[in-house]
């Protein structure tokens, strides 16, 4: 695994081509440890997750499972990510397959760039297994119920023109073209308002599973603060002023 800063942006890229970008143990560890860093550093404001040599990750290294590794790191779970808890927006650039933990892996984005040629899926029961790290949990909340249960029973992959129709996918671009997209999302969120995209990124994760009424409440109190910000004033008056609002994320 591999790092780089492009201004507020931090790209993860899973750097193993050989093995098709699978996630063993050391990689788990340098994933976790660079969305700490994400999380960490207030120079960072969004991650880009991506893989290497044209594939985003074939899932788990079974065979550095079959030598006892295990890419499953505690409470931050497959890879570190599946399971974390985060603040910052990540997003996936996907070029290629995602299969298994792969797909998980883009699960656990807030957003995904996908070239036109990616491909997703869930093969675990065909392997005698399941999907624990996100594909049955956050799969059916993501698209359709019935197409989830039909991949996540049949293993069958999922293209990247149909995963956009379904909402899986947020932008396609040309094959190869992926990162640069995702850079291009990342800069835009960058561009916003701090307060206000940490803000947006609280809501969407903690009101998803709520009731409407009890949504709104939740919703409310989060945003209570950067209703009355600074920089929500700086945004109206950029606005009247016809400039590019200056942030101060207070």
């Amino acid at each position: 695994m591999r790092t780089e800063v492009h201004g507020a942006v931090l790209v993860v890229v899973l750097d193993r081509p050989e093995a098709r970008n699978a996630v063993d143990e050391a990689t788990a560890l340098a994933v976790d440890a660079a969305l700490t860093r994400l999380e960490d550093d207030d120079a960072l404001r969004v991650g880009v997750l991506t893989g290497a040599g044209g594939v985003f990750s074939a899932g788990m290294d079974l065979k550095a499972r079959a030598r006892g590794e295990s890419p499953v790191l505690g409470s931050t779970g497959f890879a570190g990510l599946t399971r974390r808890r985060r603040s910052k927006p990540l997003v996936a650039a996907v070029e290629g397959w995602a299969l298994g933990g792969g797909t998980e892996l883009v699960l656990a984005c807030d957003v995904v760039v996908a070239s036109r040629e990616a491909r997703f899926g869930l093969p675990e029961v065909t392997r005698g297994i399941v999907a624990p790290q996100g594909g049955l949990v956050r799969l059916p909340r993501r698209i359709p119920r019935a197409v989830a249960a039909e991949l996540l029973l049949t293993g069958a992959a999922l293209g990247a023109e149909r995963a956009e129709q379904l909402g899986l996918v947020s932008r396609l671009t040309e094959p190869g073209g992926a990162l640069a997209g995702a850079l291009e999302v990342a800069e835009q969120v960058v561009a916003a308002a701090p307060l206000a995209v940490s803000a947006v990124k609280r809501v969407l994760d903690e009101t998803a599973d709520l009731p409407e009424a009890e949504a709104f409440t939740r919703q409310d109190a989060l945003v209570a603060d950067v209703l009355r910000s600074q920089d929500a004033a700086e945004g109206a008056r950029a606005f009247a002023e016809r400039r590019a609002p200056r942030w101060q994320g207070r």
